[in-house]
């Protein structure tokens, strides 16, 4: 299965999607910043994918905030959000990602600053697994409705690139 977007170590590597097909190049973002360059730039595109980014990006974010107060740390996290939404403001899932972050984090504010930060990572892996599983289950789904040589038409990003990795409409 490929793996449009992974979390490894202390970066989120992506497939630059604006490469392809000639080439098949990844980028390191290391920073907030740099996700939401990404996905300002297509590197990435794919609602599922865009929303888990996002969720890895946010969590970038944090550990950039150097506090031990919880409401210094939020303050910062939502401007670092702010400018994260901006990159594809019409993107449904980038701000459905970047939401459930912020929740997490307000949620988790009893939480030291280390450990809060270990908890958004955990939180952006979480979202990116259940992206796959959800592909997985539309997949098997979708095995049982539709029959071998059937021609399906989708509409717009629906295949493996599009989400963490394996598809929506075209992991049928």
């Amino acid at each position: 299965m490929i793996k449009t977007v992974e979390y490894l170590g202390d970066k989120v590597r992506m497939i630059d999607q604006t490469r392809l097909p000639l080439e098949k190049v990844f980028i390191d973002c290391k920073t907030i910043e740099d996700v939401a360059d990404a996905i300002k730039a297509m590197v990435v595109r794919g609602a599922p994918a865009i929303g888990v980014s996002a969720a890895m990006g946010v969590s970038l974010g944090a550990e950039s905030i150097q506090t031990d107060n919880f409401d210094s740390f939020y303050i910062q996290l939502e401007d670092k959000c702010s400018a994260l939404a901006k990159s594809r403001p019409t993107a449904v899932n980038l701000a459905w990602g970047i939401e459930r972050m912020k929740r997490v984090a307000r949620e988790s504010k009893s939480l030291s600053i280390p450990k809060l930060k270990e908890k958004l990572k955990q939180e952006s892996l979480d979202i990116c697994k259940e992206d796959i599983e959800s592909n997985m289950a539309m997949g098997s789904f979708g095995q049982t409705l539709i029959d071998d040589g059937s021609t399906i038409l989708t509409h717009c990003n629906a295949g493996a690139l599009a989400t963490a990795g394996f598809g929506t409409a075209l992991g049928v």
